[in-house]
C-alpha cells in the first residue's frame, strides 16, 4: 500500500527548483534550465468535471502540474499521467510524493502512438491534455532545453492526441484540452462527430485583445450543441491577474463553462 504521507525526494540530475502553485496548495519541482510550468495546464485542471472517486487521464503529463493541481482542488481522485519523456515521469513521481499524493496520482513513461497495456481502453470517467502547440513545420527551436520538445509536434499529431485520449474515455466521459486559439478549427475537426456538447471557452490576455488560447471540453458519443462561452479575461489593464483570473490561479477555484 502506497502512503499518501510526504516522503524523502529522490535527486534529479541537473539544478532544479521548488516553486509554489495555487497559493501554495502544490509544490513543485522543476528544472531551473528547461520547460518550466505556465499557467495553461492550471486552467485545463480547472476545467476538468471531475467528481469524487472517478478517475482522470493527464496526456502529456510533464512534471505533473495539471495533475497535482486538479488534486488540490478535488482530492478524492485518481489520475493516471502519461508523457513519453521518462525523465519528466520521474519528477512527476518526485512532485507526487512532495506533495503527499503518490497514492493517488501515477505517472508512467509511453507514448500516444502507442499506449502502455497497462491502461485499459474505455477506463476512464476523464482526459484532461495540453498537446503540443505548434506543428512540426511552424515551429522553431527553443534556446530553452527541453522547452522545443514539449511545444513543438513530433510524430504524434494533434489528431493523435485527440484518438488516443478518446480511445481512453468511457462512453459519455469527458475530455478537456488546452491549445492554441489559431488551431480551433483543426481541434474541432478532430472532435467533429466523436464529442458532443463542446464548450469552448477563450482565455484573454487583457481587454480588447485577442485571445491567444482556448479551453475546448467536450463529452465522448454524446449529442449536444456546441457552446462558445464568453470565456476569462486574464489580466488587468494596469497588470496583474483580474480577480476571475486570481481565484483560479490561486484559490483553485474551478473553471465554471
Amino acid at each position: 500500500m502506497i502512503s499518501d504521507a510526504p516522503q524523502r525526494v529522490a535527486p534529479l540530475d541537473g539544478e532544479v527548483s521548488e516553486d509554489a502553485l495555487l497559493g501554495g496548495r502544490v509544490r513543485l519541482r522543476q528544472p531551473v534550465a528547461g520547460f518550466r510550468a505556465a499557467i495553461d495546464p492550471i486552467f485545463l485542471a480547472a476545467a476538468v468535471p471531475a467528481g469524487p472517486g472517478e478517475v482522470v487521464l493527464d496526456l502529456g503529463c510533464g512534471g505533473g502540474v495539471a495533475a497535482l493541481c486538479l488534486l488540490a482542488r478535488q482530492p478524492d481522485l485518481h489520475v493516471t499521467g502519461l508523457d513519453v519523456d521518462a525523465g519528466l515521469v520521474r519528477l512527476a513521481g518526485d512532485n507526487a510524493r512532495l506533495n503527499g499524493v503518490a497514492g493517488r496520482f501515477l505517472p508512467v513513461t509511453g507514448d500516444v502512438l502507442k499506449m502502455p497495456p497497462r491502461l485499459a481502453p474505455g477506463s476512464f470517467h476523464h482526459v484532461m491534455c495540453n498537446p503540443p502547440y505548434l506543428p512540426m513545420a511552424a515551429s522553431v527551436p527553443s534556446s530553452r532545453e527541453g522547452r522545443g520538445t514539449a511545444m513543438r509536434e513530433g510524430t504524434a499529431r494533434l489528431s493523435d492526441w485527440v484518438a488516443a485520449a478518446l480511445a481512453m474515455l468511457r462512453p459519455k466521459g469527458s475530455m478537456t484540452l488546452v491549445h492554441r486559439a489559431d488551431r480551433l478549427d483543426e481541434v474541432l475537426a478532430t472532435l467533429s462527430g466523436q464529442v458532443g456538447e463542446i464548450v469552448v471557452y477563450p482565455l484573454w490576455p487583457g481587454e480588447d485583445k485577442l485571445a491567444n488560447r482556448i479551453v475546448v471540453r467536450g463529452r465522448k458519443a454524446v449529442a449536444g450543441p456546441t457552446r462558445l462561452c464568453p470565456g476569462l479575461v486574464l489580466h488587468q489593464p494596469g497588470g496583474g491577474f483580474t480577480a476571475a483570473a486570481d481565484a483560479i490561479l490561486r484559490d483553485a477555484s474551478a473553471l465554471e463553462m
